[in-house]
């Protein structure tokens, strides 16, 4: 990671960047090492309850719009409004996180999520929800969303330092997916028991937890961080940064493919768990915690790991789009269900190794720009593509959209793979080990080397 105060100190790029990134050994770490820090524990323990919350929030909106509706279309539009500020303004959030403090950012942002869930839930209890209201409300998280994704992920490195900074993304990443194996299930059960609007109001009560842990740090074990002074053409400045290195841009580009086209679980679930399988709400939560089950095995695994390479991604990618094409296949529902487990872990994988691999090779002053980009690109993607995956998915079908975001994945990750693999010095080798086909991408003078003599 580059350790300059700026834009102007960073590297120019170089194609040994590109390759370095994607032969970067990984390096060992104890699993949980972040959780020894108090303030980070402070702020994991605050987000274990309040992620249960949101995954319950998740769950009860898409089936209440389902419902009310009973349109997979109107479930892409509720999706498609909660990112669309995130489309719209994330690059000026991603300024504002690095002019501002985070904590306090922070603070505010977690208030105003848990006032729209309340709000939600009282319309709900009372009876007088309609489809717009969930519009409006999707659309008001997702304004608080501008500001707290880039702050909570700039403000990690605050927590912990830059030398457990991998280990608490992923970290993160498990706690989140943690948080899916109950939230759905106590969703579902709330849904079919008492009404959705128990859910939303939970979720509202939630965000007590991490706004305790927040006011509970201690300011002087964090890891402070230059914020970027008042300025012009800063949002210029955060684009240029990213567009002139390629280990930040090509990541960005291929999530932005996969949050696009790839990612509308919300659409293809609630669809599969409706249409194809007639289930209900109970089904539907399933599928979302099988792929919990995934997920968060993927992000224990991650926090093992050390330094992520760029070659992990594209594989992830390309086996996450595989595994949506056979989902989308699968004529029995246990068959189905049981994809999603590597499904799951494969997501995220993808995830935490974008995430892990931008923060590690970004200036801290410019994070929040960094940051901000990649949750636009790979979240404000699903303004433009869940309509599109769900007017698919009704017209011709549940399985024809879940296998078209597969495909698009797959074709994604191997173009920019071979991308990547071209600035940094390498080739496709395709060969034989031991009778078995092996595919890996070599230096280009070892490629040269091992060709046959005519």
């Amino acid at each position: 990671m580059s350790t300059g105060s700026g834009a102007a100190s960073a590297p120019a790029p170089d194609h040994r960047d590109t390759q370095a990134a994607l032969d970067t050994p990984a390096r060992r770490n104890s699993m949980f090492s972040s959780l020894r820090i108090r303030n980070y524990r402070l702020f994991f323990l605050g987000q274990v309850v309040s992620n249960i919350g949101t995954w319950m929030q998740r769950i009860a909106q898409d089936w209440l719009v389902l419902s009310l509706t009973g349109s997979s279309a109107a479930v892409g539009i509720t999706t498609a409004l909660q990112f669309l500020p995130m489309l719209l303004f994330g690059l000026y959030g991603g300024v504002l996180v690095d002019r501002l403090r985070k904590r306090p950012a922070l603070i505010v942002t977690q208030t105003a999520m848990a006032l729209t869930a309340i709000a939600l839930a009282v319309l709900t209890l009372t009876g007088l929800v309609e489809v717009w209201h969930i519009y409006v409300a999707a659309f008001a998280l997702g304004l608080a969303t501008v500001v707290d994704n880039p702050a909570r992920q700039a403000f990690v490195s605050e927590l912990v330092g830059p030398g457990q900074l991998q280990n608490a993304v992923s970290l993160n990443s498990a706690n989140f997916q943690s948080a899916r194996l109950v939230g759905p299930a106590v969703a579902g059960l709330l849904i079919t028991g008492v009404g959705t609007g128990w859910a939303f109001l939970l979720n509202g009560l939630s965000f007590v937890a991490p706004l305790t842990g927040l006011m509970l740090m201690r300011a002087r074990e964090l890891h402070p961080v230059e914020r970027a002074p008042r300025g012009k053409g800063q949002l210029r400045e955060g684009v240029r940064y990213v567009t002139g290195r390629p280990e930040l841009l090509w990541p960005i580009v291929l999530v932005g493919f996969i949050g696009t086209f790839a990612f509308n679980f919300p659409v293809y679930l609630s669809a599969f768990a409706d249409d194809v399988f007639d289930g209900g709400a109970g089904v539907y939560s399933m599928f979302n915690t099988l792929m919990a089950v995934g997920s968060v095995s993927g992000a224990l695994l991650a926090a093992r790991r050390g330094t992520a390479r760029l070659r992990l991604l594209i594989v992830a990618a390309i086996a996450f789009g595989v595994l949506e094409i056979l989902a989308a296949a699968s004529p029995q529902l246990w068959m189905f269900a049981l994809i999603m487990v590597p499904l799951g872990l494969f997501s995220m994988t993808v995830n935490v190794t974008t995430n892990t691999s931008l923060q590690m090779a970004t200036d801290p002053v410019m994070r929040g720009r960094v940051m901000a980009l990649y949750m636009m690109v790979f979240l404000g993607g699903a303004p433009v593509g869940a309509p599109i995956v769900g007017w698919i998915t009704d017209t011709y079908g549940a399985r024809v959209g879940f296998a078209a975001g597969g495909a698009v994945a797959v074709a994604a990750a191997s173009v920019i793979g071979l991308i990547l693999a071209r600035l940094g010095g390498l080739r496709l080798s395709v060969g034989w080990d031991r009778g078995h086909p092996r595919v890996r991408f070599v230096p280009r003078e070892r490629q040269e080397a091992l060709a046959p003599v005519a």
